[in-house]
């Protein structure tokens, strides 16, 4: 299969979610429509390794599910040894693997024991969509920050790297300093430069290409973060196209307003935003934003805003 058509979609989860707001079942139904296959009937292998095969996690996924004419869903449990006979047959034959969140550090091990990488990249080299939020969005990539370790945010770089980009999920949280941690691990090199996807936001990757985001909450953004090369940060928004409940994936041919997204005209301006000071860590210094102005490109505005310390 090309590398083009090779799929994973990432995403942040919504943690907080609204009675009147929309299903978070949005976000794993455009996953599934990604499947490129022709039967009415896809086959979906859900993977919760990373909150221990949690027999209530298994059944709510399930209860997803039950009523989907459309769906063949399935589950891997790898504790306290793997649910189905022929782990590698079983998931060459699904269409979606759907990788619940939690524990990343757990997860990747448990994993590497089981000899999954390497089952996974097959998998995902053969067309099948690749797809989870949270640690189920973290695990494709380089690594991120995480929670696994203790309650404070570490850098996670252990991942699959079917990515080589680095990955921060929930980025809007108030709950913790996810923000501030993943731009300020890049910024010193202990992350490479990668995305981070606030709640409800999802990443759609075409071999190792972002292709798109996507959004089923109105305002949120994805974020391109790379290293300035002096000990700051560039960050670069990404408006996501929003997308509805019966949204389904694609197709995945980059087209030439996806590839020119990330352009864009600048303007300067010396402030930082009250957003961005009020999560900053205590010991980062003063910015200084170049913005890259508001020009729409297709469905995507990108915001370019550059952070460097100042010795």
């Amino acid at each position: 299969m090309s590398t083009e058509q090779r799929r994973i979609f990432a995403f942040s989860g919504i943690l907080k979610p609204q009675p009147s707001g929309p299903p978070p079942d949005a976000l794993v139904n455009f996953a599934i429509g990604l499947a490129a296959t022709s039967r009415p009937v896809r086959r979906l292998c859900y993977i919760p390794t990373a909150v221990g095969d949690r027999q209530d996690a298994i059944d709510h996924c399930a209860a997803r599910f039950a009523d989907r004419d459309d769906i063949e869903f399935s589950v891997l449990r790898l504790f306290t040894q793997p649910s189905v006979p022929d782990v590698r047959a079983h998931l060459l034959s699904q269409d979606v693997i759907l990788v619940e969140g939690g524990s990343v550090v757990n997860l990747i091990a448990v994993w590497r024991a089981h000899g999954l990488p390497q089952v996974l990249r097959e998998c995902w080299a053969a067309g099948t969509v690749l797809t989870g939020a949270s640690a189920g969005s973290l695990c494709w990539h380089v690594g991120g920050p995480t929670d696994s370790y203790r309650d404070s945010l570490d850098p996670f770089t252990g991942g699959l790297t079917f990515l080589p980009h680095s990955n921060g999920v929930h980025d809007d949280l108030d709950d913790q300093p996810r923000r501030a941690a993943f731009r300020e691990l890049i910024a010193n090199g202990e992350l490479p430069a990668g995305y981070a996807t606030e709640d409800g936001v999802g990443l759609l990757y075409a071999g190792t290409t972002l292709l798109e985001a996507v959004t089923i909450l109105p305002g949120r953004h994805a974020w391109h973060v790379t290293p300035d090369g002096n000990g700051g940060y560039v960050e670069q928004a990404i408006v996501p196209r929003l997308i509805t409940t019966t949204t389904t994936g694609q197709g995945l041919a980059p087209t030439r307003q996806t590839r020119a997204r990330f352009r864009s005209h600048s303007r300067t301006r010396r402030q930082r935003s009250a957003r961005e000071a009020s999560t900053a860590h205590s010991h980062t210094a003063p910015a200084r934003w170049e913005h890259h102005g508001d020009r729409l490109l297709g469905q995507v505005t990108t915001i370019v805003a550059r952070h460097s310390r100042f010795n």
